[in-house]
């Protein structure tokens, strides 16, 4: 059957009848079995012959699907020239799919070549060549800093999968979840068919990669805190009341903290989370702001230490014979 023609035979009876006279060539004579073998194709012009200037690499051809299996489909280019469709080179976004799914037989195709080895009479074609990478057109359309929505498409343990435009993905690692807590723990309030919106931070078209970031889309609030010093005093809202302390937020930034009950209050008896409400604003000082190390640092406690210097300083000494409370009452008073 292989030397009938040039091209795929699936059955004689596709390109011969019985009673049909035909012009053949003698391949072998086998005396032991009283074989001889025949052959139609050797009649013919080899349409392998010159075949790599034919077909040049990057050309793009138009052809039919001839056989489609597991590991690629086949495609006929003439008769006598089939090439691969490898799975791997078929989409490129349908990574797992059966190649039928793609593809069905006698289908026209436009076909690229990738590579062609005449001693093995292989030619290796590539569907997804022919087709815009939707890799390139993201990045045209969203470049790096721009903002897109998705749907969540997957969670994993090390981030999220998000659904874009063009059938692509794009993954927020845990640690571009949230600037203040653990990815870890931001990760649960995510679910399957949730919509997002993030930033793109890099794409790679090689390795078809594209990151993005969640909390970008609200800015850094170290970059956006402005001035903020160690010793300043700021003004902050509880936002949540904790046996361990207080979760505040910097009025007029995007910064939140924790005052730790020890750093409620000056005196023991006073450091008492419950004392307070969300809602509530309070001033308190700062003790540690690194804006490198992105940590900010506030404390109640410290900031009437240093009133209570103050007033020391302005309204009495150890020897002017004053209490401390004769000196904190003046003090309130020329407030």
């Amino acid at each position: 059957m292989t030397d009938i023609a040039w091209r795929r035979v699936n059955h004689p009876t596709e390109v011969l009848t019985v009673g049909q006279t035909v012009k053949v060539k003698i391949i072998k004579i086998n005396q032991d079995t009283h074989r001889i073998s025949l052959g139609m194709k050797q009649l013919m012009g080899d349409p392998w012959a010159g075949i790599e200037a034919k077909y040049p690499i990057e050309a793009k051809f138009t052809g039919r699907v001839t056989n489609i299996t597991d590991y690629g489909a086949f495609v006929e280019l003439e008769p006598g020239i089939e090439g691969l469709i490898h799975v791997s080179e078929m989409s490129w976004t349908k990574k797992n799919v059966h190649p039928g799914k793609i593809l069905s037989t006698s289908q026209e195709v436009e076909v690229q070549i990738l590579e062609v080895d005449s001693v093995k009479r292989r030619i290796s074609l590539g569907l997804k060549q022919t087709l815009a990478n939707p890799w390139d057109a993201f990045v045209e359309k969203h470049p790096v800093g721009s903002v897109v929505e998705g749907e969540v498409k997957n969670k994993t343990e090390f981030g999220l999968f998000i659904g874009l435009d063009g059938d692509v993905d794009g993954m927020v690692h845990l640690s571009d979840l949230d600037w203040n807590r653990p990815g870890e723990q931001v990760m649960e309030e995510y679910k399957k068919g949730d919509v997002v919106r993030a930033v793109v931070l890099d794409v790679d078209i090689e390795k078809e990669r594209i990151s993005l970031g969640i909390k970008q889309v609200a800015g850094d609030p170290f970059a956006d805190a402005g001035e903020i010093k160690k010793g300043q005093v700021v003004t902050c809202e509880v936002t949540e009341v904790k046996d361990g302390g207080l979760e505040v937020k910097l009025v007029g930034t995007d910064l939140s903290t924790f005052i730790k009950r020890s750093e409620i209050a000056r005196d023991r008896g006073e450091q008492r989370p419950e004392r307070f409400a969300a809602g509530e604003k309070v001033d308190a000082r700062v003790i540690l702001f690194d804006r490198k190390a992105r940590k900010v640092q506030v404390s109640i406690k410290a900031l009437e230490v240093a009133e209570e210097k103050e007033a020391m300083a302005q309204y009495g000494s150890a020897d002017s014979g004053a209490t401390l409370g004769d000196i904190l009452g003046a003090a309130l008073k020329r407030k």
